[in-house]
């Protein structure tokens, strides 16, 4: 019998707001609060400035929607906010465009039809990064199936396959992983079971065999004919949310329709809608062992998308957020 991992709850949204204060007082704070910490061996806070790369594969068709590629759009608009860095790559560059990710605490990425280019021992080091708080990822639109959030996505099935077992079974658990389709990209059908998904076999002596199948990471149909979305904010108490409406139109964009072979997210932020009876959650959190990775669905190269002050106060908020962890 088939089944599958259990959604994972975290409760992202516990952060506690801070005030603002005169400069003298919070200089002296900070020096108190860094020496308790120092005393009761918590986690020290992160530098005030939040350092973000932008990487984008900068495919020539941006030029109908962009003078300059949409990761420079996107890059110039987090370079008006406070407290944030930004530096924009592209996969051309030299390291393709990763070689210091210790620099950084913020990935955005959007990439596109050159999916199988990026190393893959860059993504591993991505996920890596992202495991150990060191990075946070925010993928956008057509990187669903970048190879960075595409092995974030295995490795939180692995994480949720775990934690759906008792101590006991996962101290004697072996793990044979699978894939929904024999080639990558493979874009599933609307009657294909969802990914990920186990399959369990289970001895008496608590011997546990699991087949995985990992995450397709897409979705059964879209259709890029610049039609309009309806955004619906389901957390407007949500830091992502934060000085959005409820509801936004978005005018010219491209369609993806449900289901999404994501692991459950741990918050669905923003669903959107179209006339034709389509939807998608289209702006996801999970966390990865100590971070988080972050999937916000609008943006076709082709479609001015990221020039909507809506949209781009979504990825502003999400590198406020993501860079204070």
């Amino acid at each position: 019998m088939q089944d599958t991992v259990a959604p994972r709850f975290t409760g992202l949204c516990g952060r506690h707001r801070v005030r603002a204060f005169p400069a003298g007082l919070l200089c002296g704070a900070g020096l108190w609060l860094s020496l308790l910490g120092g005393v009761l061996g918590t986690t020290p806070v992160r530098a005030e400035t939040i350092r973000v790369l932008v990487w984008d594969e900068r495919q020539p068709a941006q030029k109908q929607a962009y003078t300059n590629f949409l990761g420079n759009q996107i890059a110039e608009y987090l370079k008006t906010l406070p407290r944030v860095t930004v530096k924009s790559v592209g996969l051309d560059d030299p390291g393709q465009g990763l070689d210091d990710l210790d620099a950084y605490d913020v990935l955005i990425w959007w990439g596109h039809l050159r999916h199988r280019e990026v190393k893959p021992e860059r993504a591993q080091e991505i996920v890596r990064r992202i495991k150990e708080g060191k990075l946070s990822l925010v993928a956008l639109h057509a990187a669903h199936w970048s190879q960075p959030f595409v092995e974030a996505m295995k490795a939180r099935a692995r994480e949720d396959l775990k934690a759906s077992l008792p101590q006991a079974e996962r101290d004697h658990l072996t793990i044979h992983e699978t894939n929904l389709f024999p080639q990558p990209y493979s874009v599933p059908h609307y009657t294909d079971r969802l990914t990920p998904s186990v399959l369990f076999h289970k001895t008496p002596e608590d011997l546990v065999d699991a087949e995985l199948t990992l995450p397709n990471c897409c979705f059964p149909a879209f259709r890029a004919d610049g039609k309009p979305s309806q955004m619906r904010v389901l957390r407007l108490n949500h830091p992502l949310a934060e000085g959005l409406p409820p509801k936004f139109i978005i005018e010219h964009t491209e369609m993806y329709n449900e289901p999404f072979h994501v692991p459950p997210p741990d918050q669905v932020v923003f669903e959107e809608r179209w006339a034709t009876g389509e939807w998608f959650r289209s702006g996801c959190v999970w966390r990865l062992g100590r971070g988080h990775v972050v999937y916000f669905r609008p943006g076709h190269e082709i479609y001015p998308v990221y020039k909507d002050p809506n949209v781009l106060k979504v990825i502003a908020n999400a590198v406020l957020w993501l860079g204070q962890h």
